[in-house]
C-alpha cells in the first residue's frame, strides 16, 4: 500500500503549455509534468533561480491525472479551447537560436471548464516527503495557478490523503469517472503515451520525453 496525496485543479480557465516558442503556445488536454512540478514548486516556495531544489523535487515525485466527468442538471460539460491573440516583445519565436525579436504576435490556448483530480506519490528515498508536500498544499508559501498567473483556482488545491494498491485506487477514493494519465503503468493493457514534459533543470525552458500511460474509465 502507498500513501497519496490528492489535489483538485479547478479554475475558469487552466494553461498546460506544450514544448514550443512565443509565436503560438498550445495548451495540453491534461496538466502536464512539468506544470505539475511547478504548481509543487510555488507550495513549497522554490524559486525559479534555485534549481538544486527544483531537481530535488522532480526527483522526488510521480502523478496520476484524472480528467473529471462533471455534468450540470444533467448536461455533460465538456471542457473546451480558447485562443488569447498578443503581440509580445523580447520573445523567442523559433528553433533557429537565442535571438530575440523586437515585436512578434502570439495566440495562446486555455482550457475551459475543464476539472482535474491529481494524486501524487513520492519515490522510494525521496528528498522531500509526501508530509510536506501535503501541508505546503494546504498553506502554500507562494499563491499556486493553474499553468499561468491568469489561471487562479476556483476550489481549494488540497483535496485529501489516502492509502491505496495503486494511483487508480486512490483517484477511485475521491469519486469521480474519467480517463487517467499515471506515470506509472496500473495494468498491461495501459497505452504509452510518450509526452515531452520533463523539465531539464539545467536548461531554462528545454524539455524531455517521458511516458505517461493511459487508462481509460469513463464516458469518454
Amino acid at each position: 500500500m502507498q500513501p497519496y496525496l490528492i489535489l483538485r485543479l479547478a479554475g475558469p480557465m487552466q494553461a498546460w503549455g506544450q514544448p514550443t516558442f512565443e509565436g503560438t503556445r498550445p495548451v495540453a488536454a491534461f496538466p502536464t509534468r512539468s506544470g505539475l512540478l511547478g504548481l509543487l514548486g510555488a507550495c513549497l516556495g522554490i524559486r525559479r533561480e534555485d534549481k538544486s531544489s527544483l531537481q530535488r523535487l522532480a526527483d522526488s515525485v510521480r502523478f496520476a491525472v484524472r480528467c473529471d466527468e462533471r455534468s450540470v442538471n444533467d448536461k455533460p460539460v465538456k471542457a473546451s479551447k480558447l485562443t488569447d491573440y498578443h503581440t509580445v516583445q523580447e520573445a523567442r519565436e523559433n528553433y533557429r537560436g537565442l535571438k530575440r525579436h523586437e515585436t512578434i504576435q502570439t495566440w495562446r490556448e486555455y482550457l475551459c471548464d475543464a476539472e482535474f483530480t491529481v494524486a501524487v506519490w513520492c519515490t522510494p528515498a525521496a528528498p522531500i516527503t509526501l508530509n510536506e508536500l501535503t501541508d505546503k498544499s494546504r498553506k502554500p508559501v507562494f499563491t499556486p495557478y493553474l499553468g499561468r498567473r491568469s489561471c487562479s483556482l476556483s476550489k481549494p488545491l488540497f483535496l485529501g490523503e489516502c492509502t491505496a494498491s495503486d494511483p487508480m485506487a486512490a483517484l477511485a477514493t475521491f469519486a469521480a469517472n474519467g480517463v487517467v494519465y499515471s506515470e506509472e503503468p496500473v495494468t498491461e493493457s495501459d497505452r504509452r503515451l510518450r509526452v515531452r514534459d520533463e523539465p531539464l533543470i539545467s536548461l531554462p525552458r528545454q524539455f524531455a520525453a517521458h511516458d505517461w500511460f493511459i487508462v481509460q474509465q469513463g464516458g469518454r
